[in-house]
């Protein structure tokens, strides 16, 4: 995993000025994993804000360009990584595929909707990163459907030892444009939170099924 670090930190504070990125020590929030957390991130408010937007999407082409020049495919992983894949697509001049979830359970009964050829090269398009696996199932169709997978461009990540295990697992490389330790980095000088906070939020990400506010 790789990062630009000027590129993290203007995205964080971009996802802390729209509070797509919500921090709070005090009153964690629940996940549907059943961990209490002091963060709550959805990168979907992004997409209301084109200044922010357009910069999200020109970060993501450039990782892409500069990490993935081979591509011949964006797919998105539904539903958050959808709308950035088909910015992204448009801007590179390239098809677009999307991921579902699970196959569906009538006509066709696909996974991934669009055409995709055998052997085409595909950058997956994913907004976050938690542990990872819902993302690598979408990696594991597109491989299903025989496409070689170059790598995942994600706009955040947790940074959890077990997501990184997880691509390690199943071989793919993931790149984020911005990250758990930046955000707390960006977070703590523009005074969303005060250095007593810190810890809470590095001992959290430590250990978050067992973390307490």
């Amino acid at each position: 995993m790789s990062y630009d670090k000027n590129t993290a930190l203007k995205v964080a504070e971009f996802l802390l000025q729209i509070k797509a990125i919500k921090l709070n020590n005090k009153e964690p929030f629940q996940w549907a994993s059943g961990w209490k957390s002091p963060i709550y991130c959805d990168n979907r408010k992004t997409l209301s804000y084109p200044a922010i937007r357009t910069f999200i999407k020109q970060k993501y082409v450039e990782r892409i360009e500069e990490k993935f020049s081979q591509v011949e495919v964006i797919a998105g992983v539904a539903t958050g990584g959808i709308a950035q894949a088909a910015l992204i697509a448009q801007e590179l001049g390239l098809p677009l595929v999307y991921v579902r979830s699970s196959s569906k359970g009538h006509g066709l009964q696909n996974q991934v909707e669009g055409e995709l050829l055998e052997g085409q090269k595909v950058v997956v398009i994913e907004d976050l990163i938690s542990t990872g696996m819902s993302s690598l199932n979408a990696v594991e169709a597109l491989r299903g459907a025989n496409a070689e997978v170059l790598g995942m461009v994600s706009i955040f990540t947790y940074g959890f030892d077990v997501a990184k295990q997880n691509f390690k697992t199943h071989n793919c490389k993931l790149e984020t444009l911005s990250n758990y330790n930046h955000m707390i980095e960006t977070a703590l000088e523009i005074g969303y939170i005060n250095e007593s906070e810190v810890k809470s939020l590095k001992n959290w990400r430590a250990n978050p099924a067992e973390w307490k506010p």
